[in-house]
């Protein structure tokens, strides 16, 4: 008798192969058949007119101190993700001396934006080393499996101290105490080393991460740290994606080390022309391991009341009367006549920005906008469309209605009780359409990632890209061509899984993991995100749900039904470099 069978669904199994009509069977945490199943289960679920996928293995997150905390992990495991992968962008909590705690959640809280005060109350610091950090992470169960890199910025604070977000210039051995430290955690389990150079990061005070200008010789040497080991993946967020100085370095280490690489780009330029295809098709080429990593539509900026940004937050009345209200207080003061006329005629950097008029202001909002921020900013509304066109845009509203774009803005504000949020993509939306998105997703060299999990509690909302990946790529586009429903199930399972090494999941096959979804496809969707207070102290995130996920399963028991928590809590740590143990098919 097996443990569990779902039966009848269309298996869509992560290789990218034609989807069919078969049964998943599972004994403890693993798959033994797939395919036609007799026999009874202690379980069965009926998936007659469902899909059947494995788990979604997300690469790009930023759970390092909600995963102390949190046993859900949510809002990703909300999204069919059963493995989520952290210590990106270079910034995490190990190594850390006793009195460096405050800085790691300062820098953390500067790159990530994620709450100060929920991370100082929610992270129980049991660890000083990276081994004893894994190891605290391994004691904590959880509805998903979370895996991490050994951090930049933590091992150039743990090693230099004070020094470590200036110019000086580490020594021989200072250098060499880094990339200690670097394989010593790759070692105990990490998943690879990550770091940021990109002048977007900077923590609370405004001071570039540690790292954003560490020369070619340390970069080398934290890479180099991992040489001769079987795992180790080498992250690097960047704004000089495909710099010739950069790229040839980045080029040595893949070649020297046989390790992969996986880039994330920053910079405007990335996302227009084909600089980031072609590094792929490169990679591919010469048969380097080096891979791009792409989200399924812009990173967006939410502007609105629940969020942390809109146009009129910079403007002297908002600071001084409206700022420090509840939001029923705000609305209520935002139906003054006299409020009203303040914020619409007052002078700011992001007012000027709004009305295309140049400056400090636009050049820091509008990314791409040379007529206007709000030309770049839609209102989602409660079914979110992301690719808008121009005239959907607050501006193109406005000019609709004949009023001007500031007062489209100040009365969509308003609207739905001051819940509605307002998307304003950041790069590769220049020409209103997903086209570069699309000629990129397709590359085999390019990782489905970004969806940055866990962090940008007041800004964005983007830990449900798988589930828009899904819908909208498979189903809903019609601004040009989609993608088919397996090739967008095997880029999130099967490829992110094996380019981190992490081989017994990701596809729907005997002896692996039993981590899957059976999704009711038709009815998948994403809700708008909603402002929710449930970090620790309080801290305010904004999250976004979703229906269409039936089942969720982790290691072979049911983690999520119909959206909704089991209770369950079979995920832990993924370490680095354990192979998948292929079980023989079990006698049914």
């Amino acid at each position: 008798m097996h443990d569990l069978i779902i039966r009848g669904g269309t298996i869509v199994d992560g290789t990218g192969g034609e989807p069919f009509v078969g049964d998943v069977a599972i004994d403890g945490e693993r798959i033994v058949a797939v395919g036609e199943v007799s026999g009874p289960a202690r379980r069965e679920i009926d998936a007659t007119g469902l899909v059947v996928t494995p788990g979604w293995v997300d690469i790009h997150t930023h759970y390092d101190g909600q995963a102390t905390w949190d046993p859900v992990m949510a809002p990703s495991s909300w999204h069919g993700v059963t493995t989520a992968i952290m210590g990106n962008c270079g910034v995490g909590f190990a190594p850390v001396r006793s009195d460096q705690h405050g800085f790691l959640i300062e820098l953390m809280e500067g790159v990530e934006d994620i709450p100060g005060a929920a991370l100082a109350e929610g992270i129980d610091w049991k660890w000083e080393s990276f081994p004893q950090y894994l190891d605290a992470l391994e004691a904590k169960p959880r509805a998903i499996d979370v895996g991490t890199h050994v951090p930049h910025g933590a091992v150039r604070a743990y090693v230099l101290g004070e020094r470590c977000n200036t110019d000086y210039q580490p020594d021989t051995e200072e250098i060499a105490e880094m990339a200690r430290l670097v394989r010593e955690g790759v070692e105990a389990g990490a998943l690879g080393f990550s770091t940021s150079r990109t002048l977007l990061h900077k923590d609370v005070h405004g001071v570039h991460v540690p790292g954003t200008f560490a020369g070619s010789d340390e970069m080398l040497a934290m890479g180099l740290s991992m040489k001769g080991l079987r795992h180790g993946v080498f992250e690097m967020v960047s704004d000089h994606l495909g710099d010739d100085d950069e790229w040839m370095w980045v080029k040595g280490f893949a070649q020297e080390t046989g390790l992969p690489v996986t880039l994330v780009a920053t910079s405007a330029g990335a996302y227009e022309g084909d600089k980031m295809y072609n590094i792929a098709e490169e990679s591919r080429r010469h048969g380097m391991d080096i891979r791009p990593q792409i989200a399924g539509r812009p990173t967006g900026i939410l502007h609105g009341l629940t969020s942390s940004f809109h146009i009129f937050i910079a403007s002297p009345t908002w600071r001084a009367k409206l700022e420090p209200l509840s939001l029923e207080a705000r609305l209520t003061a935002m139906q003054d006549p006299q409020v009203r006329a303040a914020l619409l005629t007052e002078d700011s950097p992001l007012i000027r920005a709004a009305l295309g008029t140049g400056g400090e202001g636009a050049a820091l909002a509008t990314a791409f906008s040379t007529d206007g921020l709000l030309w770049r900013v839609f209102p989602l509304g409660e079914r979110p469309n992301y690719e808008p066109d121009r005239a959907e845009s607050v501006a193109g509203l406005a000019e609709a209605a004949g009023v001007s774009p500031i007062e489209m803005m100040y009365d969509l504000l308003l609207r739905e009780g001051g819940r509605e949020l307002f998307y304003q993509p950041l790069g590769g939306y220049a020409t209103y359409n997903f086209d570069f998105f699309r000629k990129n997703m397709q590359h085999p060299n390019v990782l489905f990632g970004l969806s940055d999990g866990g962090a940008h509690c007041g800004v964005i909302a983007d830990a449900g890209m798988p589930t828009f990946i899904l819908s909208y790529w498979a189903r809903d586009r019609v601004k040009g061509e989609q993608f088919p429903l397996p090739f967008l199930v095997k880029k999130l399972t099967s490829d992110t899984a094996r380019a981190y090494g992490l081989n017994d999941r990701g596809r729907l096959a005997p002896g692996l993991l039993a981590d899957l979804n059976v999704i009711d496809f038709a009815a998948l969707r994403l809700f708008r995100p909603e402002a929710v207070n449930d970090l620790p102290a309080g801290g305010r995130r904004l999250v976004q749900r979703a229906e269409g996920y039936r089942y969720t399963v982790k290691s072979g028991q049911v983690t999520f039904e119909d959206g909704h928590h089991t209770g369950a809590l079979p995920g832990g740590l993924v370490r680095g470099g354990r192979e998948a143990v292929i079980l023989p098919l079990a006698a049914e």
